[in-house]
């Protein structure tokens, strides 16, 4: 097939329980990566070697649990996604079976043929969120993206989004109705880049 085939979707990770094998600088950067979007998600980390930056968030954190031993297949249990961040080729494999064993999708830091999901570069602009995928062919470019969307993307969007939310509270009628009304509203957002 040709093209970007993944599907996008928004997890509510603050319901789900994510491990995460590995706490070296990889691992700081997937951590850093799940609290910056959802601060209540429930995460494990499991890792020999647990650098500083790591306790850190653990410290601020209380939803972050540390465990520092090395990764065991029970502890898969009651996890609902997985990411491994590891430079460990045979660990990664071990993590793979076990969680494929279990249905778990799993997250490979830099290993994109291992990957059931990538994790995107997102643009954050109080309730907008944008996320941005390659498909894992340059995370690089997603990044650069990422730059020119917040740069581009009006501070007050936030604002915008509040009062679509109150207008859509207000509105009657069936749910073609409801859509007719949203779009004429939101029409201005196209026009406005038009001229």
């Amino acid at each position: 097939m040709e093209g970007n085939i993944l599907f996008p979707v928004f997890l509510k990770l603050h319901t789900l329980h994510t491990l995460v094998v590995g706490a070296g600088p990889i691992g700081l950067e997937k951590l850093n990566t799940l609290i910056s979007n959802s601060p209540s998600a429930s995460i494990k980390v499991v890792a020999l070697e647990i650098i500083p930056e790591v306790h850190g968030i653990s410290q601020q954190f209380p939803n972050v649990l540390l465990q520092q031993k090395a990764f065991e297949e029970h502890d898969l249990d009651d996890v609902d996604l997985v990411i491994a961040a590891t430079n460990n080729e045979a660990l990664n494999l071990e993590i793979r079976a076990a969680a494929k064993a279990r249905k778990l999708l799993v997250n490979f830091a830099d290993k994109p043929a291992l990957c059931d999901f990538y994790l995107g570069a997102v643009v954050k602009k109080g309730d907008l969120k944008i996320a941005i995928s390659t498909n894992g062919k340059s995370p690089t470019v997603a990044k650069r993206l990422k730059e020119l969307l917040n740069e581009s993307l009006p501070e007050d969007i936030d604002k915008a989004l509040q009062q679509m939310a109150a207008l859509r509270l207000t509105l009657e009628g069936d749910f073609a109705d409801k859509v007719r009304v949203l779009n004429e509203v939101t029409s201005v957002l196209i026009e406005n880049k038009k001229q």
